[in-house]
């Protein structure tokens, strides 16, 4: 009862096994949601691949390479919020465990 009443929070175990779930399957779930999404619109899918075509053609190696860089560290950086965003959860945690007990 005391968890349906928040006056017990859930363990640290759990919020680690949503960061897995989180870290791994988020951007495996967006990838594939937004593949079905361009496959089932066919007038979409035509559009896109040909202006993704177009850009990709219109863009020097070294645009390229920085389009590239960006997504990897906008990638790199979601992940890394993800990861300080449970750690304060958890420390949170264990400094209220501490107070309270």
């Amino acid at each position: 009862m005391d968890f349906l009443s928040f006056k017990r929070f859930i363990s640290i175990e759990v919020l680690i096994t949503f960061y897995y779930i989180g870290a791994v399957m988020t951007p495996l779930m967006l990838w594939s949601i937004m593949s079905w999404a361009i496959k089932r619109y066919q007038l979409i899918e035509t559009d896109f691949n040909q202006v993704k075509e177009e850009l990709w053609q219109t863009l020097t190696p070294y645009q390229k390479f920085k389009a590239l860089l960006f997504f990897i560290l906008s990638f790199l950086f979601m992940e890394l919020f993800l990861r300080i965003f449970f750690e304060f959860l958890i420390a949170y945690m264990q400094i209220r465990d501490a107070i309270v007990l």
